[in-house]
């Protein structure tokens, strides 16, 4: 069993900057990546970054490519993400998730994912 706290989350102008962690405890042995998603009010969770856990392959939305940037620490059981030059769109709640299903192309899902933080709030204001 794995379980993720958030935590970075606020109000900043845009422009700005956040960092974003998530701690994660329980087994890593066999998890294929982690990932960042996020949701705002009446839309769909949606992609933002995600990290291969073994190797730190990393892969981003094209919303955030370029601004973002995530990171792991394996030998914390963490992940982090940098988020710079902060648009009022990316105004949501931000989950980090871990243990998606093991095949290429598998965390850009949120149905492949096995667990989920509580998630954590990101106000960017114009």
């Amino acid at each position: 069993q794995v379980q993720l706290v958030e935590s970075g989350g606020g109000w900043v102008q845009a422009g700005g900057s956040l960092r974003l962690s998530c701690a994660a405890s329980g087994p890593t042995f066999s998890r294929y990546a982690m990932g960042w998603f996020r949701q705002a009010p009446g839309k769909e969770r949606e992609f933002v970054a995600a990290i291969t856990w073994s190797a730190g392959i990393t892969d981003y939305a094209a919303s955030v490519k370029g601004r973002f940037t995530i990171s792991r620490d394996t030998a914390k059981n963490t992940m982090s993400l940098q988020m710079n030059s902060l648009k009022p769109e990316d105004t949501a709640v931000y989950y980090c998730a871990s243990d998606p299903k093991f095949y290429s192309g598998s965390y850009y899902y949120p149905v492949n994912y096995d667990y989920w933080g509580q998630g954590t709030q990101v106000t960017v204001s114009s």
